[in-house]
């Protein structure tokens, strides 16, 4: 370890992100929070340990500003996903937050999977998750102006949220469960039983009729759904 120059005054923000970028290596070589203690991220960065802790209380708030950093990827990915049909954009986010969430799978756990270590953003709620939820909010909206979807769009996108968020954390915290090989196909499932499944949810009535009345009234919905798919016959 070479010995770092000493910072001089007002460069602090400099020294603050000189300390992210070495926590982020260390989690990326390492692929646990766990190797990020101030003392390794000192060694790293050069500097003493009583120097992290200038800018960082404590292991958690260094382990979920590291984490946060990403966090803007996420953003950026909705941004991409835009299109003419609100549901279509609805569905490519889900997707979107599903394969962000398994890319950055310790940074996903950090944030998302345990309780916030005491450090939240607006009215208690941790940063990372009102971002998501925010963009969530957003999509499903776009589809409740549009008719596709019925509702109060923070209630609807806590229940799709819930699902893809379920389907990822499941991945992350059970690596060794025998899943389909094709995670992706898995994904795409959940998100397609989310949306579609709230979309019908809010124009079923409250007593549904018998199961092979109801299966019937579906076979139906989906064999008029698939004939829109067809091309005309020849003239």
């Amino acid at each position: 370890m070479q010995k770092r120059v000493r910072a001089r005054r007002g460069h602090g923000p400099l020294l603050r992100e000189e300390i992210l970028h070495a926590a982020a290596a260390l989690l990326a070589e390492t692929g646990t929070e766990d190797a990020l203690t101030l003392r390794a991220v000192a060694e790293r960065t050069g500097v003493s340990t009583p120097s992290v802790y200038l800018h960082f209380a404590d292991k958690e708030a260094l382990v979920e500003a590291v984490c946060l950093r990403v966090w803007d990827e996420l953003g950026r990915l909705f941004a991409t996903c835009g299109d003419d049909d609100p549901l279509r954009t609805l569905g490519r986010c889900g997707r979107a937050y599903a394969r962000f969430a398994l890319d950055h799978p310790v940074q996903y756990r950090v944030l998302m999977m345990r309780p916030p270590a005491g450090r939240a953003g607006v009215a208690g709620v941790p940063r990372a998750a009102a971002a998501c939820f925010g963009h969530m909010v957003d999509a499903v909206a776009a589809c409740v102006r549009t008719g596709v979807l019925r509702g109060d769009p923070e209630l609807l996108a806590l229940g799709m949220w819930s699902a893809v968020h379920g389907c990822v954390s499941l991945f992350i915290a059970q690596p060794s469960f025998p899943w389909p090989g094709d995670r992706e196909a898995l994904v795409d499932h959940i998100v397609r039983v989310a949306g579609f499944g709230t979309a019908l949810a809010a124009r079923l009535p409250r007593e549904l009729p018998p199961s092979a009345e109801l299966a019937r009234e579906l076979d139906d919905l989906a064999t008029r759904l698939a004939a829109r798919e067809e091309p005309p016959g020849p003239a």
